[in-house]
Parts: C-alpha cells; sequence; structure tokens
C-alpha cells in the first residue's frame, strides 16, 4: 500500500503524537548499547538462518541483516532480504556475504550529549518514530550519520531461527551538522539542550509482526566511527 504525500503528512500529524507519548516505546530509562553486533545473512543461505550464532552481552545492540542472494526471489531467505542490507554492507566497506558475516562496532569516544529514539504503534503497515540529540551545543565542522533500523525481535526457537534476532525491517539514514541544528523557533516546546529531531514515518516490511517491533539507533562520526547509540522496545503492560 502507497501513501501520497499528503497521506503521510496526515500519518505523521495523527500518528507521531501518540509515539512521543508513549514512553514505554522510548529508550527513556534504557541503558545505551555499548556496541553494535551486526550479523549479516545471505539469502541463499537457510542453514544460516537456523545455525546457533554466538550471542553477545546483554550491553549489546544486535541487528541481524538478510542480504538479497545470486538466487534471487528463488533464495530461500528472498522474504525478508532488503537492499537496505546492502547500504550498510557498503558503508562498512563490506562485501555482500556467502553465508554469514559479522561485525562489531564498539562505541569509540561518546559524545557528550544523549540519543533518544521512540516509536508509536502500526497504523496501517506504518510506524511513526522520533530521534533526537539532547545535549550541548556542538561546534566545528563534524557531520554525524544518523541511523535507525525498524527491527522484528523473533524469540530463540520460532520461525527456525536457534537464537533471538533482532531481525531488520526498515532502515533510515540522514546527515547531521552543525549548520542544520535546530533553530530557537524550532526548539520552542521541545525538551532542554535538544540539538537534532528527525521526526517521520517508516514502512513496516510484508510480514512484519507490529507486536515484535523495536527501534534501534546509532551515530556516526565522519570516520565512521559509533559515537552514540540507543535502543527502544515497548515495555508490555505500560500503556
Amino acid at each position: 500500500m502507497k501513501f501520497s504525500t499528503a497521506a503521510l503528512s496526515l500519518l505523521l500529524a495523527l500518528h507521531l503524537p501518540l509515539a512521543f507519548a508513549q514512553s514505554a516505546c522510548s529508550s527513556d530509562g534504557a541503558p545505551a548499547p555499548q556496541a553494535l553486533y551486526e550479523r549479516f545473512l545471505s539469502a541463499d543461505c537457510a542453514e544460516c538462518w537456523s545455525d546457533k550464532a554466538f550471542m553477545p552481552t546483554a550491553s549489546t545492540a544486535v541487528l541481524d541483516w538478510i542480504a538479497p542472494g545470486k538466487l534471487d526471489d528463488d533464495a530461500p531467505l528472498s522474504a525478508a532480504a532488503r537492499t537496505d542490507t546492502l547500504t550498510r554492507l557498503q558503508a562498512l566497506h563490506r562485501p555482500p556475504p556467502a553465508g554469514t558475516d559479522v561485525h562489531v562496532s564498539q562505541v569509540v569516544q561518546r559524545l557528550p550529549g544523549r540519543l533518544r529514539i521512540s516509536f508509536g504503534p502500526a497504523v496501517n503497515d506504518y510506524v511513526g518514530v522520533d530521534a533526537s540529540y539532547l545535549g550541548p551545543r556542538l561546534s566545528g565542522a563534524e557531520e554525524w550519520t544518523l541511523w535507525l533500523a525498524l527491527v522484528e525481535q523473533i524469540p530463540a526457537a520460532a520461525e527456525g531461527t536457534s537464537v533471538p534476532r533482532n531481525l531488520v525491517r526498515n532502515l533510515f539514514q540522514h546527515k547531521w551538522n552543525v549548520r542544520n541544528q535546530l533553530s530557537k523557533r524550532e526548539l520552542f516546546n521541545l525538551p532542554q539542550n535538544t540539538r537534532w529531531m528527525e521526526r517521520r514515518a517508516m514502512q513496516m516490511a510484508l510480514g512484519t509482526d507490529p507486536a515484535r517491533l523495536a527501534l534501534i539507533g546509532w551515530l556516526e562520526n565522519a570516520q565512521g566511527q559509533v559515537v552514540a547509540t540507543a535502543s527502544a522496545q515497548c515495555i508490555p503492560g505500560k500503556p
């Protein structure tokens, strides 16, 4: 289902306030991950999905990416493959995997502020997401890249996987720099010390279970090093 620009604007207007108010689906109160643990799987490799992959510590944000394979639509994992995976691999200067490839990014010197992310309930296959950087004003010509990965949390022993997975279902990437920090007018009624903010709708991939959604976000500096992280998931039983 495709949305026109006007329809998306309406979705954001009606939907995002819910995302902001729904604190149980935000990174508030959650410790920032100390590293990104990214597992890249080829869509051609059925056994890669069922293999007992190494499980990192709880302080690490895990992302499971499925790259399009040489078999195209005939690949065993083609239904979950995304070209976003190739975008991420290119940013890491890594080739598409033939089987499984793992990349770990430790957080280098963390920015002085905090990355906050949140998301609201699904509406017509779309989810309103919010990302903001809260902290002291940064100076200089440094440029940061914001990454937001909408993931589906699949528990161990479900859908053929032997380990819990955070299957990437959509990806957003955007540049932040000193020049596009929020103006004083834009800062009105926003949390104190907010320097950047992104609000948008992200579409869920076909077959995604909205009840399993989570959001993982991070900032990278101009050298591609991770300098801020955040993870948000809905807590059952909270509004």
